[in-house]
């Protein structure tokens, strides 16, 4: 009786490992031995690398100045977080309303209701107005000005506002200047942004 054990061959196997011709074939190399691994990455990434040909966009002087004033516009100063979750100081709604009935009473004292001059005199007086608010320095407010001119004719009007508000840091002030023919309304908000 035979024993037969993991060390005895199948009686087909060296069959199996020769060829047709009668030579034996190669085995394949495996990817778990070193030289092996090697030679393998090299035929993959022989296979992957592609040319990239890359040609400079031809740029003239009045391009490149222009992307130099683009850039440095666009350079932001960059400071540590402070951690800080209240201002340093409080937006004076009293202070800010007072200068801005100085300056809708300034402006308006003398001027008719006219619906041209109008578009352009609320551009020209919110800027008025912001600049007039940013003089007070309060740090890290955001400002919205609205100015409003509303032909007297009879009616009501109804003027509202809708902002994500905190109760404890953000206020507003309205200004009113009145006039036979019409009433400029002027808001200011002053929201506070960590």
């Amino acid at each position: 009786m035979e024993r037969r054990g993991r060390s005895m061959k199948a009686p087909g196997t060296l069959a199996a490992q020769q060829s047709p011709t009668g030579f034996r074939r190669e085995r394949r190399a495996s990817m778990f031995e070193k030289e092996a691994y090697a030679q393998i990455l090299k035929e993959r990434l022989k296979e992957s690398s592609h040319d990239v040909l890359y040609v400079e966009p031809p740029f003239d002087d009045s391009i490149a100045e222009i992307n130099k004033e683009w850039k440095s516009s666009m350079a932001k100063f960059r400071f540590a977080n402070t951690y800080r979750m209240e201002p340093l100081r409080k937006f004076q709604a009293h202070s800010v309303e007072t200068k801005v009935q100085q300056i809708l009473t300034d402006t308006l004292k003398e001027i008719k209701y006219d619906e041209k001059l109008f578009s352009h005199l609320s551009l020209e007086l919110s800027d008025l107005i912001l600049s007039a608010v940013k003089d007070f320095a309060y740090q890290r407010y955001k400002l919205i000005i609205k100015v409003l001119f509303i032909q007297k004719s009879g009616q009501a009007i109804n003027v509202a506002s809708r902002w994500i508000w905190d109760a404890a840091w953000d206020t507003w002030v309205a200004a009113k200047h009145e006039t036979e023919t019409y009433v400029a309304l002027a808001l200011v908000f002053g929201l506070y942004c960590e």
